[in-house]
């Protein structure tokens, strides 16, 4: 029997397949420290991510809001070990990003990604650019964001050697 190691990575150009939907599990629970720490980091001083009272009192949802960056990057983040770990280029930018539902501390965060295009670099040989549409809902399947996304990848080491 041999025995062999077996790295964690996302998927080369050849493994995206289009219109093909990968549902990152596990989900991620907001909380307030997450809100707090990465409102203050980002140095966002916008009242409705960080004072309770403001919040609670005057606006809309009578609670303080996940900060809509922390929401995005949870999602792009989650996404990264089944798709892109290890096998990442560049990141070349985001499309249309909205935010229709807010997202609270206590709710969790799931996302889905789809596959929606993707071409062999014209100038970069061995990489080959996909897009990405995420989706992120709360607990209860309401969306809570979307994203679309350029990325550069690599092809597979064995495709390069043919």
């Amino acid at each position: 029997m041999t025995t062999h190691d077996i790295v964690q990575r996302g998927l080369y150009f050849e493994e995206f397949e289009v219109d093909a939907r990968y549902l990152h599990r596990p989900g991620r629970t907001a909380t307030e420290a997450d809100n707090v720490l990465f409102t203050t980091l980002t140095m966002n001083t916008q009242a409705l991510h960080l004072d309770a009272a403001f919040a609670d009192a005057r606006e809309p949802f009578h609670a303080r809001l996940m900060n809509s960056m922390w929401t995005l990057s949870t999602m792009v983040g989650s996404s990264v070990a089944q798709l892109t770990q290890g096998t990442l280029v560049a990141q070349l930018g985001f499309g249309e990003i909205a935010f229709p539902h807010p997202l609270f501390a206590g709710d969790t965060l799931y996302t889905e990604s789809v596959i929606s295009e993707k071409r062999l670099s014209g100038s970069r040989p061995g990489q080959g650019i996909v897009s990405i549409a995420h989706t992120g809902r709360n607990q209860n399947g309401v969306v809570v964001a979307t994203a679309t996304r350029s990325v550069l990848v690599r092809c597979s080491p064995e495709e390069e050697t043919r």
